[in-house]
Order: C-alpha cells, then sequence, then structure tokens
C-alpha cells in the first residue's frame, strides 16, 4: 500500500535556514510536479533533524533529481557528494558550496569503492548536521531488467566511519520519465514515481570488529539486500537470486554498455 502525494514544500528545520537550495527547488520543482507525482509507502521517513546516509537504487540518469526531490518533500535538504574540482568551477562551484553539496577529493587507492576519502566526508557530513544521498552501486544497474546490481562499499564505509544512520531507499518510475541512457524526458503523460525509505540499517552485528574487507563486503551485501527487498515490494515482483555482477559478464564497471 502506498500513499499519494503531491509535490510541495513542507515545513523543517533545515528549509527555514537561507540556502541555495530556496532558490533551486523554487525554480525546479514546480516544473518537475507537472511531469512527476509520487507515491510514498506509509513508512517512508527520514530523521527530522541530524546526519544521515541515505542509499537508493540506481537505473535513470534522472534518478538524482527524483531523489533529491523526495527529500525536500519529506522535509530535508538533499545533498549529494561531488568530486573536489567541480568546487573550483566557476558559478557552479559557488553554487555547489551555497547548497551545501559535499567535495569528495579523488584519491587513486580508493576509486573502486566508489567514495573516496570517506573520512574526510564523514567529517563534513557530521559538521553540517546535514543528509546525503550515495549511490551504492555507483553508477545505473547493468541489471538488463533494472534490479539493483553488485554494490560498491562507498556508502556502507562512510556509515561506519562516522557512525551516521544509513537508511536503505528504493524507487520505481523514472525509467517511464527518462529510460536508462535515455537522451530525452517524457513529461508527458504524468509519471508516478513510488517511493520506499527503510528503517536504518542495524549495523550491530559489525560493533566491535575489525573493519577489514571482509566486514565491508558483508555490510555492502546486507545493504543491497535491504534496497532490493524495498524495491521489490514497489514492484510486486521477486528480484533474481544471484545480484548482477558486471565482472561476470564482461561490463565495465562504469560508463554506458
Amino acid at each position: 500500500m502506498t500513499k499519494t502525494v503531491k509535490l510541495r514544500s513542507l515545513p523543517g528545520a533545515e528549509k527555514r535556514k537561507p540556502s541555495m537550495f530556496w532558490l533551486l527547488a523554487g525554480l525546479i520543482l514546480p516544473v518537475w510536479s507537472l511531469m512527476v507525482r509520487y507515491r510514498f509507502t506509509p513508512d517512508s521517513k527520514i530523521p527530522k533533524s541530524g546526519p544521515f546516509i541515505l542509499a537508493p537504487n540506481h537505473f535513470s540518469e534522472i534518478d538524482p533529481i527524483a531523489m533529491g526531490a523526495a527529500v525536500w518533500h519529506l522535509g530535508r535538504v538533499p545533498r549529494f557528494m561531488a568530486k573536489e574540482s567541480l568546487f573550483k568551477v566557476p558559478v557552479f562551484g559557488w553554487m555547489l558550496r551555497k547548497s551545501g553539496q559535499i567535495p569528495v577529493e579523488r584519491a587513486g587507492a580508493s576509486r573502486a569503492t566508489g567514495l573516496d576519502n570517506p573520512m574526510s566526508s564523514a567529517s563534513t557530513l557530521i559538521e553540517s548536521q546535514g543528509g546525503v544521498i550515495v549511490y551504492p552501486e555507483g553508477t545505473l544497474t547493468r541489471d538488463p531488467d533494472l534490479w539493483p546490481m553488485r554494490g560498491k562499499s562507498g556508502a556502507v564505509r562512510l556509515a561506519l566511519e562516522s557512525g551516521v544512520p544509513l537508511i536503505p531507499a528504493a524507487h520505481w518510475g523514472t525509467q517511464e520519465l527518462m529510460p536508462r541512457y535515455g537522451k530525452t524526458i517524457r513529461p508527458f503523460p504524468r509519471k508516478t514515481i513510488e517511493v520506499a525509505i527503510g528503517e536504518p540499517m542495524d549495523m550491530s552485528e559489525f560493533a566491535g570488529r575489525h573493519v577489514d574487507q571482509k566486514l565491508i563486503n558483508e555490510a555492502t551485501k546486507k545493504l543491497m539486500n535491504e534496497i532490493t527487498a524495498l524495491l521489490e515490494g514497489l514492484r510486486g515482483e521477486t528480484a533474481p537470486e544471484e545480484r548482477w555482477d558486471p565482472a561476470k559478464h564482461q561490463q565495465n564497471e562504469t560508463g554506458r554498455f
């Protein structure tokens, strides 16, 4: 069962603070609401205050706008990780800083994790007391039926390093607005995006253990299982028993395929 909601600005502590997001929301949301309606599952909620990490599935290039608007609707300002170099671009970098996006330094040894320098990112997240959206797949899923594929460890590493709640999420419907790797948006007829926000992931089984690759893999698998279960509920279908692994299908981890 889901509840249909109109996209509107809800009161919230973050929204009462001056932010570049006020301008961006004022420009984007009216147009977005003409194209999209949301249906949230009844239990979908995010913390009213304090930092959090939201980890959704990813299958369309328009997903960040869809999830950003969903988080805004639920009363928080959405933030994303962005390469530090983008913050140096005139005007655009200023907008990133003013809208609370989090810079991530590029570090070669950690590129495979999907999130560079998690300690630096964790400090920024805690200091800002904000929430951030991190796609654990790192790119659009390669699964032919758009199920979540093998996850990367960035979201889990960030949560373990920071102690910030890690919240699995799933959405379905953006593929009707913009297909995977599509070049155009299909705004009409108006599309419905279904969203399920899970409970913060229970990390107690990992407490007190040395954070090594085995633990990271276990936690990442658990996260992807929870995201997949939420998506199964939205789709009313059962995901394949084996999660899609690009390496087993001779596919690149990033970029178009």
